[in-house]
């Protein structure tokens, strides 16, 4: 195995900390953003091009934390040249830009970590250093309600994850990854405390990715830029299927923490599934839709399809990314939907015949695969997902047989890309699937099943015509969130007297009259 220089991969992080010093002093602080995002994604590059070399299999290989850098520095340099084009010459840019690049360093760091101690260090000073972005906007109440929920979960994920470490090192003796990789393959689901770590690591990951109940945070930081967005929900949150990922080994010899996470994951995605369908707004459907992806991300870490979340981690990051940048097209959308006629009903025998279309292809393709190229078997519940998702595509071309055939092709087309992707992932990268256990996939699998009978049920009657009740739950995130709103608007003032605390309710009282 071939071993690269350690302070290679510190460079990314380090490029972005000097452009947030040269921005704290610099008058043209704009220009120094640019400059540390620009050099932050040629350091990226030039570490990908050195890191071709064969890397140790086992877990998340060195070229993991490679990938995702990549991404991050991309995602990053797009995100600050949109910020200068939204938020140049407006009050607070230099403590825009400041904490802008600080998070990029932090999260840089996180994926350049080498150390259990390193990645939860770089994890906290990205949450602290997001908390000034989410606050962009003072004087808006739900801003300062969601970076204050924030703050909360992160800081009991944060107990969380200092609790795993020291596990980890009283029963190891180390914070390298690599050594715990190691430790956890020989053996390590024997052990009680390593068991227990890997719980902690994922209720922690749970925490920080906005999962139901604690989820009301990330739904109401569209209060914030649109750049803090994009780089919230493109970069920020998917450090959790990141540490999943890295973590591989020891996840896989916890059973209990296997659980936890398709448990709590499958049935956050169904949840925010069906709130995405009754959102109106654009950013809040972007919003539960990130909620729904990321238990959909940490429901395939805890089955062990760690090559298909590594893919989905990607694909989500750059939907996101740019979802957001171009949400300001939201108006020209509806008015052009509001022209358009109402979609059609969509009947039993359609959803029925597009389900086993959507099976046939996936299982179909992945049957062809395997006996031409001698691939290795796709996992069933994977199949299931892709066919369900093929299933919805087909739907909005009821009685139209031309169209039905023209989405077919497509699914087919991208059907046969992800197979593509899923190997070179998987081959190039390293990861390894494990078999999960079969009652977790059996009921992940009721999960979505149960998620794809929703959505049929909703469509399948005419506008207005849906369960009231259903709709009003649906509508309000099923009111899981109170607990905590109640907690963070009313415990602790928002502007540190009990009075601004009482003002806040009384808004927070008639803004919920209102909605309803």
């Amino acid at each position: 195995m071939s071993h690269h220089p350690h302070w290679l991969a510190w460079l990314v992080p380090l490029v972005y900390l000097l452009g947030a010093a040269l921005a704290l002093a610099h008058r043209r602080c704009w220009d120094v953003l640019n400059w540390a995002a620009a050099s932050a994604l040629g350091m990226a590059l030039a570490g990908d091009l050195l890191r071709l070399a064969p890397h140790e299999a086992g877990g998340a290989a060195p070229p993991v934390a490679a990938a995702v850098m990549t991404l991050v520095a991309f995602l990053g340099w797009i995100i600050a040249r949109y910020s200068r084009g939204n938020l140049a010459g407006e009050p607070g840019e230099r403590r825009f830009t400041v904490a802008l690049l600080t998070t990029l360093a932090s999260v840089g760091g996180v994926l350049a970590a080498s150390s259990v101690a390193v990645l939860i260090l770089a994890w906290i000073c990205s949450s602290l250093a997001l908390h000034p972005l989410l606050r962009h906007y003072r004087d808006r109440p739900l801003a300062r309600l969601a970076a204050r929920k924030k703050f909360i979960t992160s800081r009991l994920a944060e107990l969380c994850l200092v609790s795993a470490a020291a596990l980890l090192y009283v029963h190891c003796h180390t914070f390298d990854l690599a050594a715990l990789d190691q430790i956890a393959a020989r053996g390590g689901g024997s052990c009680e405390s390593l068991r227990l770590a890997a719980t902690l690591l994922a209720a922690a990951v749970l925490l920080k990715s906005a999962q139901l109940p604690v989820h009301g945070w990330l739904i109401q930081v569209m209060e914030a830029p649109t750049s803090v967005s994009a780089l919230l929900h493109a970069g920020v949150i998917n450090l959790g299927g990141y540490v999943l990922i890295r973590l591989a080994p020891l996840l896989a010899a916890s059973p209990l923490a296997e659980g936890l996470l398709v448990l709590v994951g499958s049935s956050s995605a169904v949840l925010a599934g069906l709130t995405m369908m009754t959102t109106t707004s654009r950013k809040g459907r972007l919003a539960w839709s990130t909620c729904s992806q990321m238990g959909l991300m940490a429901a395939e870490c805890g089955l062990g399809l760690y090559d298909l979340a590594l893919l989905h981690l990607i694909g989500h990051a750059l939907y996101k990314a740019h979802a957001f940048l171009s949400s300001g097209e939201a108006v020209r959308e509806s008015t052009v939907h509001r022209m358009q006629p109402a979609a059609r009903r969509v009947s039993g025998a359609t959803a029925l015949a597009a389900l086993a279309a959507g099976g046939l292809l996936a299982g179909g393709s992945a049957a062809l695969w395997r006996l031409g190229l001698h691939t290795a078997e796709v996992p069933r519940i994977a199949l299931l997902v892709c066919s369900l998702g093929i299933a919805t595509l087909l739907w909005n071309t009821a009685m139209n047989l031309r169209a039905w055939v023209h989405n077919l092709a497509a699914a087919a087309a991208g059907m046969q890309l992800y197979l593509l992707w899923h190997l070179c992932l998987g081959d190039t990268l390293h990861i390894a699937s494990v078999h999960p256990l079969p009652a977790l996939v059996l009921c992940s699998a009721t999960c979505f099943l149960a998620l794809y009978l929703a959505q049929w049920h909703v469509l399948s009657t005419t506008a207005h015509t849906g369960p009231a009740r259903l709709y009003a739950w649906s509508a309000a995130g099923y009111f899981l969130d109170e607990p905590l709103t109640r907690l963070a608007s009313c415990r602790w003032p928002l502007r540190g007297t009990r009075r601004g605390s009482a003002r806040f309710g009384q808004w927070l009282a008639q803004r919920e009259g209102e909605t309803a």
